[in-house]
């Protein structure tokens, strides 16, 4: 038997949505801009084991020679950025959804089982509500991160201007580092993200589309068992 299960109000889908694409616009603009000053790499003594970014991945992506158009997109996009990220933290407090997405004290003890059901370590499914652990964590790390990212990216944009800001992230030096580990950070999750999304099936991804998902009752017993 087949039931329908409520998931995700039109509000929360309409801000995922919208989020998705305002963000690959700032990455994408952000990779513009970075190209004109690019001296992050990890070394380890002489030996450069990470190079952001090689020079093939610049003319790969046709980013060479394209500052002014990344901060054009930037500039416009970051506004859209801050007010959608505005709006969402507003809804999830208002509505109440905060409650079950910010972490609570078991959340992270929890999200190793989570891991290792996901790598078919652990047989046992972990407890699930609407969001397991480790999804509370990364969602609600997602929002600290959205914050700091605003506030580096005015702390560079405007460092004379919002000077304080700028001592407050450490210097301009400082707050283009962490702006830039940020990112880094957005593209990680993006590719756990979805193929969280992949491996959870087409069912979980509806959801976020449509607000629910339908539910067999009769795999849900036996996966229980």
């Amino acid at each position: 038997m087949t039931r329908i299960v409520h998931k995700h109000p039109l509000a929360i889908r309409w801000f995922h949505w919208i989020n998705f694409p305002i963000l690959t616009i700032m990455i994408w603009s952000g990779l513009l801009i970075y190209w004109a000053y690019d001296p992050y790499k990890i070394v380890i003594g002489d030996t450069v084991l990470i190079q952001f970014f090689p020079a093939w991945f610049y003319h790969w992506l046709n980013v060479p020679a394209q500052l002014a158009r990344g901060q054009a997109w930037h500039f416009v996009f970051q506004w859209l950025f801050i007010s959608n990220g505005i709006l969402y933290v507003s809804y999830t407090f208002v509505s109440g959804e905060w409650r079950l997405l910010l972490p609570n004290r078991h959340s992270f003890r929890e999200a190793w089982r989570v891991g290792l059901h996901d790598l078919h370590l652990r047989k046992t499914v972990p407890p699930q509500a609407k969001y397991n652990a480790a999804q509370r964590i990364a969602y609600s790390a997602i929002l600290f991160m959205g914050v700091g990212s605003a506030l580096t990216g005015y702390a560079i944009y405007k460092p004379i201007q919002f000077n304080w800001l700028t001592w407050l992230m450490g210097g301009y030096e400082t707050a283009r580092l962490i702006h830039f580990g940020l990112t880094i950070g957005y593209v990680l999750f993006f590719v756990i993200h979805i193929t969280q999304v992949m491996l959870a099936g087409w069912h979980n991804f509806q959801s976020m589309i449509t607000g629910f998902e339908r539910k067999n009752e009769r795999t849900e017993t036996q996966t229980a068992a």
